[in-house]
């Protein structure tokens, strides 16, 4: 197996990406949409396979379809019409991309933006995989999709984008770990939250859906905010957050140290966000909240997650918002199939 030569231990960005497709390290059923390659990640698109099962698993020493064999309750084929993928059910999908990892490159993966802002659980699976959303060095083989909606069901069709892999070169350090606060007073309305009996989410319509009929919005009391238990959120950060540009970070979704809830679905932040160069100074970084057993307070300002930096092996080359953004510049905002509110 060959080697991947880096200039330095960092995550990979858009040529290197490009460069791996070109060589067969990447490979997909169908070509590559144009806008696939991001600045330091590649989005990877759902096939037409798919399964509902009974439980989420790993496969441990297994192939993922040799597990899926045990858990499966029926199969479905994802057609261009779309499939509805209920709340409250999980589901196994293979992808359309397969890796051959040379020697030296690791990769995880992470749900998009606008699939953590509807409340879709998803996690990368791979073959004899001993954990989610990360691949070993050297893994040859395909790559599949535990999807689990929580609050609202989507409507997916084959070439449908729920997540997205980041490559690494060697042991990149960690530059930098911020601490992120929760904006309580940014105005009138300080967050949104998922209406339970709302209709089904159509994952290809952007700005396709009325938010009022999906999201009620929150206003501030006592200066305070009161987490219910079950309930997903989505709240800004007081903060505004930057991202150099030959840098990509990671939001940590969950800190038993500041409370016991998630904070952050899609935890991705590209090279360029938020920064002058990419004219995207002011943007903020949107929290994915969803509490567990308990009620939680949450108060202006206080702490809910990390943000933890790490180098590229060289600058990208283009930056997030370069070619059009939904999110750059962003404040407190909704996923991007729902219109303005």
């Amino acid at each position: 197996m060959s080697s991947f030569q880096a200039p330095r231990p960092g995550i990979l960005p858009a040529q290197s990406i490009e460069t791996l497709i070109a060589t067969g390290a990447i490979t997909s059923d169908t070509p590559f949409d144009p806008d696939q390659v991001q600045p330091a990640s590649l989005d990877l698109r759902l096939s037409d396979q798919a399964w509902r099962v009974r439980a989420s698993f790993l496969p441990g020493r297994r192939k993922v379809e040799e597990r899926i064999a045990d858990v499966a309750m029926h199969a479905i084929e994802i057609t261009d019409a779309g499939v509805v993928l209920e709340k409250g059910c999980v589901y196994i999908v293979r992808l359309q991309e397969r890796l051959k990892l040379p020697k030296g490159l690791i990769a995880r993966a992470n749900p998009k933006s606008s699939t953590g802002r509807v409340d879709v659980f998803v996690r990368l699976l791979t073959d004899q995989g001993a954990s989610f959303d990360d691949v070993a060095e050297g893994y040859d083989g395909p790559l599949y999709m535990e999807v689990a909606p929580q609050t609202f069901s989507i409507l997916v069709r084959p070439g449908t984008r729920l997540n997205q892999l980041r490559l690494k070169a060697g042991d990149p350090p960690k530059l930098e770990t911020r601490s992120v606060g929760v904006d309580l007073q940014g105005g009138d309305i300080v967050g949104f939250r998922g209406r339970r009996h709302a209709g089904v989410v159509d994952l290809d319509h952007i700005d396709g859906h009325d938010p009022r009929d999906f999201w009620e919005p929150l206003t501030l009391r006592r200066g305070e905010l009161l987490l219910d238990p079950g309930e997903f959120y989505i709240l800004a950060s007081s903060d505004d957050v930057e991202i150099p540009v030959d840098q990509a970070a990671e939001m940590t979704p969950i800190d038993p140290s500041v409370g016991e809830f998630r904070v952050h679905y899609a935890g991705f932040f590209d090279p360029g966000f938020g920064t002058d160069e990419a004219h995207g100074a002011g943007s903020k970084g949107v929290l994915e909240v969803r509490t567990h057993d308990t009620p939680f307070l949450l108060e202006h300002g206080q702490i809910v997650a990390r943000l933890v930096y790490e180098p590229l092996t060289e600058r990208p080359s283009r930056l997030y918002g370069e070619s059009g953004s939904h999110y750059q510049n962003q404040g407190l905002k909704l996923s991007k199939h729902f219109r303005a509110w």
